[in-house]
Formats: C-alpha cells, sequence, structure tokens
C-alpha cells in the first residue's frame, strides 16, 4: 500500500550534565576542581534519500531518536556527545508541526538536509565556577534538555504537470502513451490508487515531469474516497491537463465533470484553482458523425473564454496528443523554473523558550540593562549566534517576546549596554 502520509514523535538528545570533582594527588593537598564538561546531544536530522518514493516505513516505526550526551568526569574529561539521528525520507516530503499545520521544512529541491530539532548543550563541570572566593565549588551545570515533538510528514510528488480527472477517464493510457511510465490499465474505478510519474521527451526541447493523480471524485476536499491523499500530490505541480471522457462512455456530463473537479480542487486549497490548466478532451476516437464537433464547441464555448483551451484527443490512438504536449511545454517555458516550494511557517526554536520568566531590569550602579531568567537562558542555551540563522532568530526573539518593548521603556538609549548572561552587547535601534 502507497502511503503519502505518517504521524512521527521525534525527539533529540539531551546534553550530558557537568561533573563535580577536585584534583586529588598525592603531595597535593588540596587540589582545584577539575569537573569535566557533559557532551552535546544528538541532532534529529532529516534528510532525503532519493531511493525511497513513499512513506511506508514510517507505517512500522513511529517513533525516532538522538541519543544523549555522556556526562563529563573527573579530571578534566569530557563526556562524549550523542549521536546524531538521520531521518531519511523522499523527496519531496513537507514536515509539519502536528498540532498547528504548520509547515517546519520543505524536503526537496535545494533543501536536501536540515537539522529539526537541536542536541541540548552540555552542562559545564565545576572547574569553570571557581572564584577568588569560591575555590571549592561544589556546583555543576545540568545538560540542556532536548527538544521534542509529534509532526506530520506529507509526501507531495514531483511534477510539473499533474493529470487529474474523474476515474476511468483514460489518465493511466494517457501517461504510458506520452511517457515511459507502466501503469495499471483497467476499466474499474479506482485502478489507479497510487500517483505515477513519468517523463515526457519532446522532439526539439526539453521534457518535463507529469504525474497521473489517482482519480478523484466528488467530495473529495472532504476526504471522501482517498480525496485528501490524493489531492496533496496536485500542490507542487506548476500547470494541471485536466481530462475528461468526452464521449460519456459511463454516461456522465464532461461539462459538469469539470466543474466538479475544480470546485473540489477550490475547496482543498484555493491557490489550486488559479494554477494553469488545460482540458484534454479524451475517448474522441469513439465518436459517430458530427457528435466530436457538437462535444468540443460546447466545451470550448464553456471554458475558453475563462483561458482554459480545449484540446480534443483520443489517449489510445494518439490523435491530438503531440499538439497538447507541446502546447502544455510552452506554457511550463512561460511560467519558469522556479518550483513549488512550501514556505517555512514554524520555527521549532519557539519551542525551547515559548512559556519561561524572565525579567528587564536596568543595573543602575554598572550603568547596564540586564535580561535574564529561565527563558533566556534556554534560548542562550540553544542559539548557535555565530551562524546566521541563530543571529535572525536572536533578533527575532528579541521582539516577539517583547524585550526590545521593555528595554525602551526603560529608557535604553543607542550605544547603551546589555546583559544577557554571558551575553553583552551595544544596543542600536
Amino acid at each position: 500500500m502507497f502511503a503519502d502520509s505518517a504521524k512521527i514523535y521525534i525527539r533529540s538528545g539531551k546534553g550530558g550534565d557537568g561533573h563535580v570533582s577536585f584534583r586529588r594527588e598525592l603531595y597535593v593537598a588540596a587540589g582545584g576542581p577539575d569537573g569535566g564538561d557533559g557532551g552535546r546531544g544528538g541532532d534529529l536530522i532529516f534528510e532525503i534519500d532519493e531511493g525511497l518514493n513513499t512513506l511506508n516505513d514510517f507505517r512500522h516505526v513511529r517513533k525516532y531518536f538522538a541519543t544523549d550526551g555522556e556526562p563529563g568526569g573527573k579530571r578534566n574529561c569530557h563526556g562524549a556527545d550523542g549521536e546524531n539521528k538521520v531521518v531519511k525520507v523522499p523527496p519531496g516530503t513537507v514536515i509539519k508541526d502536528a498540532e498547528t499545520g504548520k509547515v517546519i521544512a520543505d524536503m526537496n529541491y535545494e533543501n536536501r538536509r536540515e537539522v529539526i530539532l537541536k542536541g541540548g548543550r552540555g552542562g559545564k563541570g565545576n572547574q569553570h565556577y571557581a572564584t577568588p572566593t569560591m575555590q571549592v565549588p561544589k556546583y555543576a551545570q545540568p545538560g540542556k534538555p532536548g527538544m521534542e515533538m509529534t509532526v506530520i510528514l506529507e509526501l507531495k510528488v514531483i511534477a510539473d504537470v499533474g493529470l487529474v480527472g474523474f476515474p476511468n477517464v483514460g489518465k493511466s493510457t494517457f501517461l504510458s502513451r506520452v511517457t515511459n511510465a507502466k501503469p495499471k490499465i483497467a476499466n474499474y474505478h479506482f485502478t489507479t490508487l497510487n500517483p505515477n510519474l513519468g517523463v515526457v521527451d519532446l522532439e526539439g526541447t526539453d521534457g518535463f515531469v507529469i504525474a497521473d493523480i489517482p482519480g478523484l471524485i466528488e467530495g473529495a476536499a472532504e476526504g471522501i474516497g482517498l480525496g485528501h491523499e490524493f489531492l496533496r500530490h496536485i500542490e507542487r505541480t506548476k500547470l494541471m491537463i485536466h481530462m475528461v471522457d468526452a464521449a460519456s462512455t459511463e454516461g456522465r456530463d464532461p461539462l459538469v465533470d469539470i466543474q466538479v473537479i475544480n470546485g473540489e480542487l477550490e475547496a482543498y486549497n484555493p491557490e489550486l484553482a488559479k494554477r494553469p490548466q488545460v482540458i484534454a478532451a479524451n475517448k474522441t476516437d469513439i465518436f459517430y458523425g458530427d457528435e466530436e464537433e457538437t462535444v468540443i464547441s460546447l466545451l470550448r464555448d464553456e471554458f475558453e473564454p475563462k483561458g482554459i483551451p480545449v484540446f480534443p484527443i483520443s489517449a489510445v490512438s494518439g490523435k491530438g496528443v503531440k499538439e497538447l504536449l507541446y502546447y502544455v511545454k510552452e506554457q511550463l517555458n512561460e511560467i519558469g523554473d522556479e518550483p513549488v516550494v512550501f514556505e517555512k511557517e514554524y520555527f521549532v526554536e519557539d519551542l525551547i523558550v515559548a512559556d519561561e520568566p524572565f525579567t528587564v531590569e536596568k543595573d543602575e550602579e554598572e550603568n547596564v540593562f540586564v535580561v535574564e531568567g529561565p527563558r533566556i537562558e534556554k534560548m542562550l542555551g540553544y542559539t548557535n549566534l555565530d551562524s546566521e540563522k541563530g543571529f535572525e532568530f536572536f533578533q527575532r526573539f528579541l521582539k516577539e517576546s517583547g524585550i526590545l518593548e521593555q528595554l525602551e521603556a526603560l529608557g535604553i538609549q543607542d550605544g547603551d549596554t546589555v546583559r544577557m548572561y554571558g551575553l553583552q552587547f551595544d544596543y542600536y535601534k
């Protein structure tokens, strides 16, 4: 069974605890602190595997953990870092937060590997806490906890063109004629239960990738049948070939069929209804007399004023197929090569500091603005300020948490100093 969505639990590793110990050697009566630091927890990473094309593996394994960092040891021994957990997914997988449905990452095109949950930092050993007034510190820093969340994986096939329509209108026959794909073909509903991908090769120009989206039915947008599973695969496509049974071999009105399917596309995602579309009026090889001209005229009168061209074709005989494919290629050239990518909507870093308190105060003696509290300590513990992404998160954190607003309320001016634990910087608006 083809699986194109899965719900899994993921967790990064906890940082190892710092160690409390003191140097004990012969002839050294009172050695100083020598507790080592804990190791860093492993990251939870998603990575594309070109050899995968379904999410079937996630039906059997639903929990993925990176390992914890080892605690520090005596004699300044640093604990070993935890091992990263790399989760392999097929190209086109979108990772969403299960609670909000927001996009965390789109594993596609340039984004081949992404750290989704960072491991916790290891705690500092007691050697770091020695001061002239506290020469035997009996305290070490605990490791930072790992991060955890439940995510939804959705596989959205990567194709330039989506082939849509009711079941049994000839999509699989068309795909087998124009590509190297070998879909199963039979005369019953839901013959195609998996999206079939194929490459269309055209003489004199580059080809394109086309996906046969399994037959949609009325109510698909509400999840009737396998509606949601099928509809999500259309979201990456740049253009749709809407195939209809122009000869009404099953007694359905092709005009109504198109309107129903377009209604389902709009109900599922209004953006889909705005995508370029072309109608392939199939099965014209079984018309008698003037029937073809009558039906095609009705379709053209209805849809071409809306900017949707109609091509009479026969997937069986090949009639009109070449004209349709070259038209589609021209449209793709106009649309351009920019891929359909799902923008990041959910920032996992926000999990770290969501509900923790903090304070913003002014130290009049040192003339320094001090920001501290569990929320600040956690944020600094997980954020790499040397990286561009980490610095962007830090700036967003200052704004969205209200810290900048509170600093301004306390009268901070350009050039004033702000201190956050070990971090100190000058404020400029």
